[in-house]
């Protein structure tokens, strides 16, 4: 059983969300919140596994909220409930840790997909979302470093960073390129070493910015 927070000031958008996850039989919403302050103290009472998180609310926001809860729970996953409207927000929650996001209106498979994903330690991005991150790195960022050292990363490990940022599972990664999910594991954790984060999403969002990897 997967124990769900949900995180929005919209009660029609947590009661939707309750009615919706309520038809999934390893989905329980074990609580919900209108506000990052009451997030935060329930993710200590509750425990859940998987966080949906608006960034959009009164008093303390998603993205302050994800990082306390993070600092105090950091096995807890959080995904992003996001809008259009919201891509720095969105990059900044990557970057402090959040797993993934999904737009408020996304398809109910596609939800239940992340969910799942995100309580597993993965993460699938949304390929229309990593477009608008993408398109949201402006073009007089720091510039990236020389070309024969502008990536950090090993081939392999590009590889595999490149297959994440497409949505790809571990077990997808290993059969595409013929080794153990252990060794996808290894090379993520090297990944995550590298660029100073923790989670897919993060990789990829810094991979992006910093120029390693391209839409």
């Amino acid at each position: 059983m997967i124990r769900l927070l949900i995180v929005d000031d919209h009660l029609v958008v947590r009661e939707g969300l309750q009615l919706i996850l309520g038809m999934e039989a390893d989905l329980e919403v074990a609580g919900e919140a209108a506000d990052g302050e009451t997030a935060v103290q329930l993710a200590a009472e509750l425990r859940p596994d998987v966080i949906l998180m608006d960034l959009r609310m009164p008093g303390m926001g998603g993205l302050a909220a994800i990082e306390q809860i993070l600092q105090q729970h950091p096995e807890m996953a959080i995904v992003i409930l996001t809008t259009y409207n919201e891509d720095e927000l969105m990059i900044r929650g990557l970057q402090a840790g959040a797993r993934g996001f999904l737009l408020k209106d996304t398809g109910r498979d596609t939800l239940f997909h992340t969910i799942r994903a995100a309580a597993r330690g993965e993460t699938l991005l949304q390929p229309e979302l990593l477009a608008r991150v993408l398109a949201h790195t402006t073009p007089d960022a720091p510039a990236a470093s020389p070309p024969e050292t502008a990536s950090p990363l090993t081939d392999r490990e590009l590889e595999v960073l490149t297959a994440v940022a497409r949505g790809d599972r571990n077990k997808e990664i290993a059969l595409a390129l013929g080794v153990t999910e252990r060794t996808i594991k290894a090379h993520l954790t090297n990944v995550y070493n590298k660029l100073g984060v923790d989670s897919r999403a993060a990789a990829v969002s810094v991979a992006i910015q910093q120029g390693i990897i391209t839409q």
